[in-house]
């Protein structure tokens, strides 16, 4: 039996475990994520979460980004770097990476079946509790230095919150989930804030105010020092260009110096520290800002790290379907928008990167998102929409999203299977709009492979 077949037989085992990422009406119970089934589970696996310092990332939006900037700078500066993220875009087994490595599929199959006894003593597990616990296990087995760690959804009650973090991170809070982690900010923010473990640091990014007085509370309550991105580590974007962007970063110790740079009067020769990141978006210069913050306060608690291991780090990170660019002209661009906020934000990067240009949009979402946001966020800038949909249990059925699309009066059409959606959608945008696909991270994974499965003309760069 070929290995690849072997793989794939683990992936059907994984998948006869209840997977709520698949699942179409999910309500919240302490009794569905429960930590102390998870806490057994990897006691039984001799706890090897606690093997590695951890830099544990919460948050709405940017999360997989602000994780991939951490884990980019720490392997500059010479770290052996576990990443554990999700969801995958191509593979299951990217969701856990040694130096950017995803684990073998012969190593996933043969970790599996090596704590297969343990998954049989535990009692109403999940696959995404099996695969954190995969992928706790990989990096102890590996002996990285240092991992960072995705939360799944949520945080408090998340299975990743059993890793006793070196510095917990929270990046952008806005709805998603709501049937889940609740349908105000502040209880979502109470959700997320879980993370927050008594006297470790916690990094936020710049937060809306109902979000940060419930992260303000909780470090307070739980003696965690509360670092914020935009009061005490500051950020202000410096250029962009397609090839990426950089921004300024500076303490709040250092603003005096700051004011003498910017007016001109410094004697010093002092100058900000400049990083390069090839992300594009305005959003992702405050995601590297937030990295930055994390990786300093790291390093004020026992990490190892310099300056220029940061910059070099930034600017080679790589996060595939996050404003990608997979062509140049005419522009196809592939983004993971998912909510009102990231639609906003993709809206904002579109105005930025290709003013007055029109866009034809390849869209497809899950059944459970919010499409009134999303769509009045994205349509003001699209003249038509190719509505489609992935191969998912949750996938919005495409005729449904051209309902919608219809309501704010843009002409729409459902074609499936996607690959024939995308050929339909680069003959509509044609040599003068700009493509976009978007909606969720499994319609922009499935239009970049399918991208890169087509032959000429339209794989031209």
């Amino acid at each position: 039996m070929t290995d690849e077949i072997l793989y794939q037989q683990a992936l059907d085992y994984l998948f006869t475990f209840i997977d709520y990422s698949l699942v179409r009406s999910l309500r919240f119970t302490e009794g569905k994520f429960d930590l102390e089934r998870m806490r057994h589970f990897l006691e039984l696996l001799g706890n090897p979460q606690n093997d590695y310092r951890v830099l544990h990332v919460a948050g709405t939006k940017g999360k997989g980004s602000v994780c991939a900037l951490i884990a980019s700078g720490l392997r500059a500066a010479g770290y052996r770097v576990g990443l554990y993220t999700s969801p995958h875009l191509q593979d299951y087994a990217e969701r856990i990476q040694v130096n950017g490595r995803p684990i073998g599929h012969d190593e996933l199959v043969a970790l599996l079946e090596e704590i297969k006894p343990s998954i049989e003593q535990v009692h109403e597990l999940t696959t995404f509790e099996i695969t954190t616990a995969l992928g706790f296990l990989y990096f102890s087995r590996q002996k990285v230095d240092t991992a960072v760690v995705e939360v799944g959804l949520g945080g408090r009650l998340d299975a990743t919150n059993l890793v006793d973090p070196l510095v917990s991170v929270i990046t952008t809070l806005s709805y998603d989930h709501m049937a889940v982690l609740g349908d105000t900010l502040d209880k979502i923010a109470t959700e997320k804030a879980g993370i927050i473990k008594p006297g470790r640091p916690v990094v936020s990014t710049p937060q809306k105010d109902e979000a940060l007085k419930v992260i303000q509370k909780t470090a307070r309550q739980r003696n965690s020092p509360l670092v914020l991105v935009g009061s005490d580590y500051l950020f202000s974007p410096v250029s962009h260009s397609l090839d990426g962007q950089s921004l300024f970063v500076w303490t709040a110790a250092e603003q005096p110096r700051m004011d003498e740079y910017l007016e001109g009067t410094g004697q010093s020769g002092w100058q900000p520290l400049r990083l390069n990141i090839p992300l594009l978006g305005y959003h992702q210069v405050e995601n590297a800002a937030t990295a930055f913050a994390a990786l300093q306060t790291a390093r004020q608690h026992g990490l190892q790290i310099e300056m220029n291991d940061i910059q070099q780090g930034f600017a080679s990170v790589v996060w595939p379907a996050r404003f990608e660019i997979l062509r140049r002209e005419p522009p196809f661009v592939v983004d993971s928008a998912h909510n009102g906020d990231s639609a906003l934000k993709l809206r904002l990067t579109l105005d930025d990167y290709f003013p007055g240009r029109q866009v034809v949009l390849l869209f497809g979402a899950s059944e459970d998102k919010d499409l009134r946001g999303i769509f009045t966020a994205l349509l003001p800038r699209v003249k038509q929409v190719i509505a489609t949909q992935s191969v998912h249990p949750r996938a919005l059925a495409a005729d449904k999203i051209v309902a919608w699309v219809h309501q704010f009066g843009i002409p729409a059409q459902a074609v499936l299977p996607l690959e024939q959606a995308l050929e339909r959608a680069l003959e509509t945008a044609g040599d003068e709009a700009i493509l976009v696909a978007t909606g969720s991270l499994f319609i922009a994974a499935a239009a970049r492979q399918a991208w890169q499965a087509l032959s000429p003309p339209f794989s031209k760069t």
